[in-house]
């Protein structure tokens, strides 16, 4: 039995008795997390702090007995890490809808399961304020409670760095097999391992995201127009890149160009890779302003900074302070995925409005928090159609795509060159979709890419100013599955669904 254990002999090609018990302990820690917007609830003498409770106690009985009865014995396999990283985002967000429906906030579970989705995609998409398909009128975000408001933040924070990092952080049984739940994570992406041991690595990268998020919450605090409870949700929501408010008009409510200085270049942080924060802190400054991505990320803000300000500045009457100011903060948002807005950029003249756009297909950096395409991505494809037109002027030469000193190998420009072929299919039919439920060709686009690329507000009748409360159920569900896909870099999801994952 020893033996059998050591090795997985006549295991069957997907384990679903260690794929239950590994999900089992990521529940259980959801559950454990659950308490603390339930405290929120007692200091605020709010009812929904029961729903809270039940949800928890609910979620640690089924996560423990889970664990418990599957205890994971086993070396986790590369297919089982990918269904239980996608698998953790679905039953969370599942799990995470119930204190909106037993508080009685929000009738509909698929509007809770939509908010629950979009807080721990870190999308930022919100429901809340509108009118439903079947004439229900959903609170708007300042009538809703505290507690409530917290967990949407919180769950922000939890996705963003992730629920899986977090878990190999905190569990160390799970060290079996949990470079295989990283990869599945950032799979796409760069991860990047700062010690041996995975279980070290997430903690490191979990201490440089809880010590940044307490910087920007106590900078916060410290101004008049915030609270400590408003600064603890704007930073969570800030450094997860995910955009969630505790005001209905987001931080434009603040009016405070103190507020939004802070929250600008924070969004700019939470874009860079977290191993490179890490470097920097602990000394290795020449790794952190040598990185090719990071000069890319600096290059391509400042290049859309400079054109959105200066348009706003001579085309939209706004003084150059003011230009300055919104058009930073509306760069930053959309391009970290943040979505976060103090203008309304619906309102701005086309050209500007444009160049917005551009900006929902971008991202920050890999090993960041944000989600979209990603600039490693960006700068890699670009600097292959240099090689292609460099390859037709001298077609006997061989011309191989750098980064840096580092020479990119050719499986790694067709899976980047596979991941943007997916990514506009994916984008194209959600926005197909969304179109066959009587929307507009801008609002269907929008609404398919603000939630493909977890940026959350979009355009049409999904601006800043509006909801996704008044789409369908079914369109929320489709949604909501983009959301996911995004979040966890396509393949890591699409993968599940070829019969290629499935056979031996």
């Amino acid at each position: 039995m020893i033996e059998l254990i050591k090795t997985g002999k006549n295991r069957p090609r997907i384990d679903f008795r260690l794929i239950s018990g590994i999900l089992g302990g990521l529940i259980f820690y959801l559950g454990i997390f659950l308490l603390l917007p339930m405290m929120i609830a007692l200091v605020y003498g709010e009812a929904s702090w029961s729903a809270f409770l039940i949800t928890s106690l609910g979620a640690m009985a089924l996560g423990a007995m889970a664990f418990l009865i599957f205890r994971p014995v086993y070396e986790l396999r590369m297919r089982e890490a990918f269904l239980i990283v996608t698998l953790t985002w679905f039953l969370g967000s599942l799990i995470g809808a119930f204190p909106y429906t037993l508080s009685g906030t929000l009738p509909s579970y698929t509007d809770a399961v939509f908010e629950a989705m979009s807080g721990l995609s870190t999308t930022g998409a919100t429901i809340l304020g509108g009118v439903t398909s079947d004439g229900f009128q959903n609170p708007a975000i300042e009538n809703v409670d505290k507690s409530l408001l917290f967990w949407r933040s919180l769950s922000h924070w939890l996705g963003g760095m992730g629920i899986i990092v977090l878990t190999l952080a905190l569990l160390p049984l799970l060290g079996i097999g949990g470079m295989q739940l990283f990869q599945a994570e950032y799979s796409g992406s760069t991860s990047d391992k700062l010690t041996p041991r995975i279980r070290e690595t997430a903690m490191l990268l979990w201490t440089v995201y809880m010590g940044m998020t307490a910087v920007q919450f106590l900078l916060l605090w410290v101004h008049p127009s915030m609270d400590w409870y408003e600064a603890i949700n704007h930073a969570f929501s800030t450094m997860a890149t995910g955009g969630f408010s505790t005001k209905n008009s987001s931080v434009a409510a603040f009016n405070s160009v103190y507020v939004d200085i802070i929250i600008t270049v924070f969004m700019f942080l939470a874009g860079i890779n977290f191993a490179m924060h890490y470097r920097l802190y602990t000394g290795n400054a020449k790794s952190f302003f040598e990185n090719r991505e990071i000069r890319f990320y600096s290059l391509v803000t400042g290049i859309f900074i400079v054109g959105i300000s200066g348009s706003l500045w001579l085309f939209e009457s706004y003084s150059l302070g003011d230009s300055l100011r919104y058009g930073s903060f509306q760069v930053l948002s959309i391009l970290t995925t943040t979505g976060f807005g103090t203008d309304d950029y619906a309102m701005w003249m086309p050209f500007t409005t444009f160049l917005l756009f551009i900006l929902f297909f971008t991202g920050g950096c890999a090993g960041s928090t944000s989600g979209g395409i990603k600039m490693i991505r960006l700068m890699i494809f670009a600097k292959n159609i240099g090689r292609e037109f460099k390859q037709i002027l001298h077609p006997q030469a061989i011309l191989p795509v750098r980064v840096g000193n580092r020479v990119i190998e050719s499986g790694i420009l067709k899976t980047i060159l596979g991941f943007f072929v997916v990514y506009f299919l994916i984008f194209l039919a959600g926005g197909l979709i969304i179109s066959s439920m009587g929307y507009d060709l801008i609002s269907s686009m929008g609404a398919s890419i603000a939630c493909l690329g977890n940026i959350g507000p979009a355009w049409g009748d999904f601006g800043p100013t509006d909801d996704y409360a008044h789409v369908p159920y079914a369109g929320k569900w489709v949604l909501l599955v983009l959301m996911l896909i995004g979040r966890l870099e396509l393949f890591t999801v699409l993968v599940i669904f070829t019969p290629w994952f499935w056979e031996n």
